[in-house]
């Protein structure tokens, strides 16, 4: 695999982003349909401990099992969701298929004839030929018992049609989820619309505790040239534009991004990365293309590109010409085919790594404006829990003294801290039979038994770069935090 540019761009995304789990799975039915069986099979695993009962996991962990001929694990995996009424019938071809190899031709009959009573699609003339008594090479007793369902007769072809090949190969039951347009494997891509989804967000700025610079920042360069037009039209300003939210993992940029939206009442596009990247070369650059026109149509839009180092990284660490395409048509999507294309369209891109992307970024008029969003201080990690314990039931409450102890938590951590608390209260509730607020001491009970995530090595890697790689003073906003306690 490692001649398949595409596959290894797709396998760098997924280890970036390990829990993105539509481009987990995009990329184990890729793996599959090419024929990399071990490696599909380690994705399918990957992508099934992210959602261990979906039938589309399951179905290719199956036949990845069963095109390595590891019959056994491929009933293993199949056999909790067999159990279970209504299940998907191509899970019982697969089912039919992995039981002929095991030597057991009744299951496997009784497997295929249900499957295509319910679904006539899956016929499949070389099983049925293996599995009708007296079909070539399958001398196999017929059921005692047959099926409740009365199954499709299906003849064996006449005595004048030359016999079906051996073992020919067999069609397969798992189809990577179409994900930015993406056409089957044998095929070619095609013109595409985008598959980011058009949302609009529940949330405004009075649901983001602190970050009152970052909020006045972004009111500033996206929200207000479009809630007062007149006013910066008569400094020939036009609304839109583009931001970099950067900062730790957890600080709440993808939040801040939906608050934005609500705040404006605009559409929201939150762009993954599965719904631009492609193993087709050019076929990112159409995806990214379609994204951008889905923005325009749709304006005023807030387009959120999260983890936005892995589509504009820096094209003189790329080895690959068409990455570095990507990059360029990114670029070209930011300036617009003219001065208003993109009037109207807010472009919000968040990472934790900054200085992986390119630097072409940062030109007036794309996203010419890097905000750090930084870890809440004492008072925004009160405001931050007064905002997630709102809908509780609450006792009395020092959410100060709660902050105080919960030095170097983001948002994340705390939400972490809220739910462990509500867990162990919910357990109380049980026995009691009834509601017990929750509570100051079980609060910071939990915030004993959490500890605050990445930020402490975020600004280790931050510091290295405001100290030693900074002669442009791109990282000057940093400095006071890297001198700092951290």
């Amino acid at each position: 695999m490692s001649d398949d540019a595409g596959l290894q761009a797709l396998r760098e995304a997924a280890r970036l982003s390990p829990d993105n789990l539509p481009l987990r799975q995009h990329l184990a039915g890729l793996l599959l349909a090419k024929g990399y069986l071990a490696d599909a099979e380690a994705e399918f695993r990957a992508a099934l401990v992210l959602a261990p009962k979906n039938p589309d996991l399951t179905a290719g962990l199956a036949e990845a099992f069963v095109r390595q001929s590891a019959y056994g694990p491929a009933l293993a995996a199949l056999e909790p969701l067999l159990a279970e009424p209504g299940y998907p019938p191509r899970l019982g071809i697969l089912a039919a298929r992995a039981l002929i190899g095991e030597g057991d031709m009744g299951r496997a009959a009784y497997r295929y004839f249900e499957a295509i009573n319910r679904d006539a699609s899956l016929v499949d003339a070389e099983l049925a030929t293996r599995l009708t008594p007296g079909g070539p090479g399958s001398p196999w007793p017929p059921a005692a018992a047959p099926p409740a369902a009365s199954p499709p007769q299906v003849s064996p072809p006449p005595p004048s049609a030359p016999p079906p090949p051996a073992s020919p190969a067999a069609p397969p039951l798992y189809a990577a989820p179409a994900m930015a347009g993406q056409q089957p494997v044998a095929g070619g891509p095609a013109t595409r619309e985008s598959t980011s989804e058009v949302e609009r967000a529940g949330l405004t700025f009075a649901d983001v505790a602190g970050m009152e610079a970052v909020k006045e920042a972004l009111r500033m360069k996206l929200l207000l040239p479009i809630q007062q037009p007149d006013l910066f039209a008569a400094y020939g300003k036009r609304a839109g534009g583009g931001v970099l939210l950067y900062g730790p993992p957890g600080a709440g940029k993808t939040h801040l991004a939906r608050a934005a939206a609500g705040e404006l009442g605009a559409a929201f596009v939150n762009v993954g990365l599965a719904d631009i990247l492609d193993m087709y070369v050019g076929s990112s650059e159409r995806n990214l293309h379609a994204t951008f026109d889905l923005a325009r149509r749709n304006r005023p839009c807030v387009l959120f590109f999260d983890e936005v180092d892995a589509l504009a990284g820096r094209r003189s660490d790329m080895r690959q010409a068409h990455t570095r395409q990507l990059v360029n048509q990114f670029l070209a999507e930011l300036d617009g085919v003219d001065q208003s294309a993109n009037e109207g369209v807010l472009v919000l891109a968040a990472t934790n790594a900054p200085w992986y992307v390119d630097g072409a970024f940062r030109r007036p008029g794309r996203l010419d404006q890097p905000v750090f969003v930084p870890p809440p201080d004492q008072a925004a990690r009160a405001a931050i829990l007064r905002i997630l314990c709102r809908d509780k039931p609450l006792a009395e409450m020092d959410f100060d003294a709660v902050a105080r102890v919960t030095e170097h938590f983001v948002g994340a951590d705390l939400k972490g801290v809220v739910d462990r608390a509500v867990e162990a209260k919910l357990q109380q509730s049980i026995s009691a039979g009834r509601p017990i607020p929750l509570s100051t001491p079980d609060l910071l009970a939990a915030a004993r038994t959490v500890r605050p995530t990445a930020v402490r090595e975020w600004m280790a890697t931050a510091r290295n770069y405001v100290m030693h790689a900074n002669d442009s003073g791109a990282w000057d906003e940093l400095m006071p935090w890297v001198k700092g306690k951290w």
